[in-house]
Order: C-alpha cells, then structure tokens, then sequence
C-alpha cells in the first residue's frame, strides 16, 4: 500500500499564492507518476486533472490552470508541490494528489483551497 498526506491548502485572496505539497510513504519501489485532481465543491462526481509529471520530470496541465501552476517533484522524498499563483475564485476546490506506479492509482484525501475575498 501507498499514503499520500497534502497540506498547504488554505483561504486566500484572488490574485494571490498557494503551494500544495504531497508526502508518499509505504511500497514504493520504482518509478512512478505524480500529480494533482481538484474537486470543486457541489461536484462530487467530477474531478479535474490539474496536473502530472513522470519519474522523470515530464509535466502536463489542464487549460484552465496552464501558465499559473507549476508542478515539481523530489523523487529521493517521494514528493510532489504544487505551487498555484494568480488564483481565481473558480480554483476553490479539494486538491488531491495522487501516485500511478503503473499498476495501481492511490490518492490522497485532500487539502482545500479557498479563493476568495
């Protein structure tokens, strides 16, 4: 098995800064992927793929969070950030980080962003 633990998730003001970080522990082995999904609130079927990156630093972004988030990841802590500028109040959501070892997803339980003012 594989935890995730987030923190930074905060309320902040539009326009302003946040970064997630993501801590993986337990089985793992080898490479993997790494990234983040958002659940707004009210939508609790739908999640959004905000960002992701391979063992070896490929990265991807959604259109709507593209130019503003910026994924990174320390493969010797099994770690991922999220670092989130210029926020809008459409980014207030659950921010949930997950793990892909090519054989099984784990996720996290989640930090909340508020942006708001």
């Amino acid at each position: 098995q594989v935890q995730l633990v987030e923190s930074g998730g905060d309320l902040v003001q539009p326009g302003g800064s946040l970064r997630l970080s993501c801590a993986a522990s337990g089985n793992i082995y080898g490479a993997n992927d790494m990234g983040w999904y958002r659940q707004a609130p009210g939508r609790q079927r739908q999640r959004e793929l905000v960002a992701q990156i391979t063992w070896v630093g490929d990265t991807s972004y959604s259109d709507s969070v593209k130019g503003r988030f910026t994924i990174s990841r320390d493969n010797a802590k099994n770690t991922v950030d999220l670092q989130m500028n210029s926020l809008k109040p459409e980014d207030t959501a659950t921010y949930i980080c997950y793990l892909y070892d090519y054989t099984e997803y784990y996720l996290g339980q989640g930090t909340q962003v508020t942006v708001s003012s």
